[in-house]
C-alpha cells in the first residue's frame, strides 16, 4: 500500500461518475460529495501485495496515527486515489482494505470517507509546515503475496521468435534451432535452456573433459554457487566485479553468486594441511558461474549470464611451475586439435590495476615467458592486459569464417594465495606459500558450443551428434524390419529413430539431412531379403549392401575415437 498523507486547510470533493462498472450506485448525500476542514487527507492505493488486509489496516493506522499525533488534525478523510500505484490490487481487494480502514480509523477520530470506484472533482489547500506532505510505502515484511493472474503472466513470459533476418545461415541460433538445442527466455535472461538434444552435446564435451584430466592428474571438485561476500573481498573481486556480481542475503549476512570458481577452490585447498609430497595439486571444476552483463552485450550463446566454466586450479611451487604450465599448454592443444581448431596465443601482462607486488608479477611473466620461448610457442604480447592478480596466456580459436574467440587461458598468480594464506610444509619443515595456476581451456562451455556449431555448421562428428542415425522405410511393408534395425541400434547405444511418414523417399532424405543425422539407412524390399543395409551419409554418399556388423564395427570407432 503506498498513501500520501496532506495537512489541509480544508478540502472539498465530489463524485463525478462511474470509474468501475462493478460498483454500486450512491446514495443522494454521498453524491453531493463531502468537506472537512483542519483534515489530514489520506490519499491511498491498495496494491497486489496488500493481501492481508487485517496487517495491512492495521500498519495503514498506526502510519495515519503516528503522522496525526504530530500535525493534530482535526478530521481524517481517507480517499482512494489509484494513481500512487503501476501495480493495483483488484477493485475487490482494494474496497475492502478501504472499508476495514475506516472501520478502525473511526475508532479513534472523526473520519469522512470519499467514494470507493468514482471518477472526482476534488479541491484543498495544503498547509505549508514540513509535515503537512508525508508519503509512505505500507508492507507487511515476510507476508508479500501479490494477486496474479496466470493467463496475464502466462503472456509476459512467453517465448519470443529469434529474428533471423539479420544472422548469417550458420549462426548457432539459427542451427540451434533447427536442430532443437536450446532455446533463451525473458523469465531467464541471458540463462540457457538446454534441450534434451543440446545436452547430448554438453554431457558428451564434459565426458571427454573428464577423462582427458582424469589421465593429466586432476582431482574433480565442486563448490557452491552462494559464499558469504567476504570472501570475494578477500580475493579482491568484490573490488573489482562488484557491479557485475548478483547478491543476496541470508539471515542478516551478505552473500554473492559467484561469478567466479577460485576462491571455492581455494577453500578445499586450504581444508586440510598440506605437505610439498601433496604439489603439484590439480583440481579441476566444472562450476557454473554467474556474472550481471547488460541485455544490449548478450548474443546467443557467446555472451550469456548463466555459463559453465571448466576451471582447473594446480598449486605448485617454484620449481613445479614450468612444468605444469607446459602440461596444460599440451591439453589446450589436444582439445583444440580434436575440433580441427587453429589457434593463436597471446601473453597478457600487469594492468595498471592489480595485486601484488612487482616481484611476484616478474616472477610469474618470467615463468609465462620462459614456457612460450624454450618450446617454440610463436605468441604476442599483449600489454597490460593480464587479470587482476596475474600475467596469463590466452588462447584465441579461428573458427571457419576466419574469426577469432578468446576462450582458454592461463594464469600465474602469486597473490591470492597470499591473500587466503595458503601454506604447504616443506622438507625442511617450514611453512611455504604455493603457487596458484589458474586456467581453462573450453572457456565457457557455453560459448565453446556455440563456436563449434557454427565452426561445422551443425555438422557434429558421431561421438557429439544428438542425431547420429535414422531409419528410412522405402515403403509400409518395410517399416517392421525397420523397427527390428532401430532396435538392435539402439541396444548397441547409438542414438537412432525411424521415420514412419507417408512421404516420399527424397523428402525422407532432405528432411534428415537438414537435421544433421550422420547417416541414413534405407529399409527396401532388396535390404530386408539380404539383411544388409544401404548406407547413405549426411554429405551425400551413398552405399550398398553393408553388412550390419560392418557398419556397427565403422560407427562405434568413430565414437570410441571421437573422430
Amino acid at each position: 500500500m503506498k498513501i500520501l498523507a496532506l495537512h489541509v486547510d480544508y478540502i472539498e470533493f465530489k463524485p463525478l461518475k462511474k470509474a468501475l462498472k462493478s460498483i454500486g450506485e450512491l446514495s443522494e448525500k454521498e453524491k453531493k460529495g463531502g468537506r472537512a476542514e483542519e483534515a489530514l487527507v489520506v490519499l491511498t492505493a491498495v496494491e497486489k501485495k496488500d493481501r492481508d488486509t487485517k496487517e495491512v489496516v492495521k500498519k495503514l493506522v498506526e502510519s495515519v496515527k503516528e503522522i496525526a499525533d504530530q500535525v493534530k488534525p482535526k478530521n481524517i478523510v481517507l480517499y482512494p486515489y489509484a494513481h500512487l500505484s503501476s501495480d493495483l490490487a483488484s477493485p475487490q481487494i482494494a474496497e475492502k482494505t478501504l472499508d476495514e480502514a475506516e472501520i478502525q480509523l473511526k475508532k479513534l477520530y472523526s473520519v469522512t470517507r470519499a467514494p470507493f470506484g468514482y471518477y472526482k472533482e476534488f479541491e484543498m489547500k495544503v498547509k505549508g509546515h514540513p509535515l503537512s506532505e508525508l508519503s509512505r510505502d505500507i508492507s507487511i515484511e515476510g507476508k508479500e503475496t501479490e494477486e496474479y493472474d496466470p493467463k496475464q503472466l502466462l503472456k509476459d513470459i512467453s517465448k519470443s521468435k529469434l529474428d533471423t533476418s539479420k544472422l548469417k545461415d550458420n549462426d548457432h541460433r539459427i542451427i540451434a534451432n533447427k536442430l532443437d538445442l536450446f532455446s533463451f527466455n525473458e523469465v531467464a535472461p541471458g540463462m540457457v535452456f538446454w534441450h534434451n538434444n543440446g545436452l547430448i552435446i554438453k554431457n558428451a564435451l564434459i565426458d571427454f573433459w573428464r577423462e582427458l584430466h582424469r589421465s593429466f592428474g586432476y582431482n574433480e571438485i565442486s563448490t557452491p554457487q552462494i559464499l558469504d561476500t567476504k570472501l570475494w573481498q578477500i580475493s579482491g573481486h568484490w573490488e573489482k566485479y562488484r557491479d557485475n556480481i548478483f547478491l543476496t542475503k541470508y539471515e542478516k549476512r551478505d552473500f554473492a553468486v559467484k561469478p567466479m570458481n577460485c576462491p571455492g577452490g581455494l577453500m578445499v585447498y586450504k581444508s586440510s594441511p598440506k605437505s610439498y609430497k601433496d604439489l603439484p595439486l590439480k583440481v579441476a571444476e566444472l562450476g557454473i558461474v554467474h556474472r550481471q552483463e547488460l541485455s544490449g552485450v548478450l548474443g546467443g550463446i557467446f555472451r550469456v549470464i548463466q555459463f559453465m566454466q571448466d576451471d582447473a586450479h594446480i598449486f605448485c611451487n617454484e620449481e613445479q611451475l614450468e612444468k605444469e604450465i607446459l602440461g596444460v599448454m599440451k591439453m589446450v592443444d589436444l582439445i583444440y586439435s580434436k575440433f580441427g581448431f587453429k589457434y593463436k596465443i597471446e601473453l597478457s601482462t600487469r594492468p595498471e590495476k592489480r595485486i601484488g607486488s612487482d616481484a611476484m608479477w616478474d616472477k610469474a611473466e618470467n615463468a609465462l615467458e620462459t614456457v612460450l620461448k624454450k618450446n617454440d610457442y610463436k605468441f604476442k604480447i599483449n600489454k597490460g592486459d593480464g587479470a587482476f592478480y596475474g600475467p596469463k596466456i590466452d588462447f584465441h580459436l579461428q573458427d571457419s569464417l576466419g574469426r577469432t574467440w578468446q576462450c582458454g587461458t592461463i594464469q600465474a598468480d602469486f597473490s591470492m594465495p597470499e591473500r587466503f594464506e595458503i601454506e604447504y610444509t616443506d622438507k625442511d619443515n617450514k611453512k611455504k606459500r604455493p603457487i596458484m595456476v589458474h586456467r581453462a581451456i573450453y572457456g565457457s562451455l557455453e560459448r565453446f558450443i556455440g563456436i563449434l556449431l557454427e565452426h561445422l555448421n551443425g555438422n557434429l562428428p558421431m561421438w557429439l551428434s544428438p542425431n547420429q542415425i535414422r531409419i528410412l522405410p522405402m515403403t509400409d511393408r518395410n517399416i517392421e524390419s525397420s523397427k527390428k534395425v532401430e532396435n538392435e541400434l539402439k541396444q548397441q547405444g547409438f542414438r537412432v529413430d525411424l521415420d514412419e511418414r507417408a512421404e516420399s523417399m527424397s523428402k525422407k532424405v532432405r528432411d534428415a539431412q537438414l537435421e544433421k543425422y550422420n547417416y541414413m539407412i534405407i529399409i527396401g524390399d532388396k535390404e530386408e531379403k539380404s539383411g544388409k543395409y544401404s548406407i547413405r551419409t549426411r554429405e551425400g554418399r551413398v552405399e550398398f549392401d553393408v553388412s550390419p556388423e560392418e557398419f556397427i564395427e565403422k560407427i562405434k570407432k568413430e565414437v570410441q575415437n571421437r573422430s
